[in-house]
């Protein structure tokens, strides 16, 4: 693999969430022996992995705490910018619509797009995804120039013990391209099986599934301005209406607007869905302690 070292990579953290499942700004629970967020350990996985820059999308809300928690951190160990996913900025001037809930992860990326210029990878705030997927994601846009790339991660590896998740379902071809991804909002382990609660389909748990870390080339963002148009007219009277990365990405795909690689990942992932999952992820830190990882927190 030809990696071009001149070539500069940014990542880009979805942070602006509201939480409402944990109840609270779950993107700054301290966790784990070291008492740091799973950002933190985000932020020093993408420094290791090569990435020049970090751009956090937050609430402008909270920025001052945000700094404070996290910015602080990623600020003395790499190139920090700030962005503000608010509700009433939108793509083309739309006029603002009463609302609380934000507007979606693909408008948190498009929050992003006067800081952006070059190959970018964007993660959640609050999930934990290893070196590995930092690494392959980060070489990836080293390397390509034209195709998105996603990390993949087995269904079984991505799962709660304290309730349903909502997993992006991957269709995968032979040569590891993304056919397509759909939506999946109520999985959870059924017995010894893993069921779509939704449908009833019983899921394998090797199956390929989204866990919105994704590798992008700046022209996404005029592809989800022109599908946040329509979104707009369709659902602008509707105030928990969201527009997901993932229907972006669907829509290219089906109109042969781009080609998505998706990248093995054979670490687990891990987040804090669910505030009785803290117990999980503390242990699962604690491991890393014990095993002498991350020291450099």
């Amino acid at each position: 693999m030809n990696i071009d070292n001149n070539k500069k990579t940014t990542l880009l953290v979805m942070a602006a969430g509201l939480g409402s499942r944990f109840g609270g700004l779950k993107q700054l629970a301290l966790l784990g022996p070291r008492k740091k967020t799973l950002l933190h350990y985000s932020i020093r996985d993408a420094v290791h992995a090569g990435f020049d820059k970090i751009v956090f999308v937050i609430r402008e809300s909270f920025e001052q705490e945000f700094r404070e928690a996290v910015g602080k951190d990623a600020e003395r160990r790499v190139e920090t910018s700030y962005c503000f996913q608010e509700i009433d900025r939108l793509p083309r001037a739309l006029p603002p619509v009463d609302r609380e809930k934000p507007w979606g992860t693909a408008h948190a990326i498009w929050s992003a797009q006067d800081a952006i210029q070059e190959p970018f990878a964007a993660i959640n705030a609050d999930d934990f995804y290893g070196l590995e997927a930092f690494v392959k994601l980060h070489d990836f846009l080293a390397t390509n120039n034209t195709h998105f790339g996603l990390a993949g991660y087995q269904l079984a590896s991505t799962l709660s013990e304290n309730g349903s998740v909502a997993r992006g379902i991957c269709s995968v071809d032979e040569e590891h391209n993304l056919k397509r991804i759909v939506e999946t909002t109520r999985i959870a382990r059924d017995g010894d099986v893993i069921r779509d609660l939704t449908s009833g389909e019983v899921l394998a748990p090797e199956t390929i599934v989204s866990m919105n870390f994704w590798g992008f080339n700046p022209s996404l963002f005029s592809e989800i301005e022109e599908q946040f148009i329509n979104f707009y007219r369709a659902n602008r009277l509707d105030p928990k209406a969201e527009l997901y990365i993932p229907s972006i990405v669907d829509g290219m795909l089906a109109h042969r607007y781009a080609r998505v690689k998706v990248l093995d990942i054979k670490s687990r992932w891990f987040g804090v869905t669910y505030k009785e999952d803290t117990d999980f992820v503390n242990a699962a830190l604690e491991r890393f302690e014990e095993e002498g990882q991350y020291t450099d927190l």
